[in-house]
């Protein structure tokens, strides 16, 4: 009985991996609005959304890396498979977005990093996903 009430909304396939797509899309887009805000200044939001579907992909597309082992990669050494992944993924789009040479690229990045990192950690302690 228990177990029925503790089932995903999504049901799993397809569905959930599109609404998971999206969130994180939107979540990469927003921080990285408010990175390239504080960094540039004044920037379309558009080009924000333009550049967050990368990262979104290449982290849900790398997902199992840091979850189970695969091949010869651990889970922890995974994690950072996934992360240098996404960072270089988030730095071609940043630079080929925003139109930035590669030094303010890597800056843009890390603060990015940053920003998704520290309303990632609120996000978990509001809502307690983790």
């Amino acid at each position: 009985m228990l177990a029925q009430l503790q089932t995903d909304v999504t049901g799993g396939g397809v569905l959930a991996l599109v609404v998971t797509l999206v969130v994180a899309w939107l979540f990469y887009a927003v921080t990285l609005h408010l990175a390239a805000t504080f960094f540039i200044g004044e920037v379309p939001s558009q080009r924000a959304a333009y550049a967050g579907a990368v990262p979104a992909v290449v982290s849900i597309l790398l997902g199992r890396w840091g979850i189970e082992e695969v091949g010869f990669v651990s889970p922890s050494l995974g994690v950072a498979v996934v992360l240098v992944a996404t960072l270089v993924a988030d730095a071609i789009a940043i630079s080929s977005v925003y139109r930035i040479s590669w030094r303010p690229t890597a800056a843009l990045s890390l603060l990015h990093l940053g920003f998704a990192t520290v309303l990632g950690v609120a996000l978990n302690n509001v809502f307690g996903l983790v």
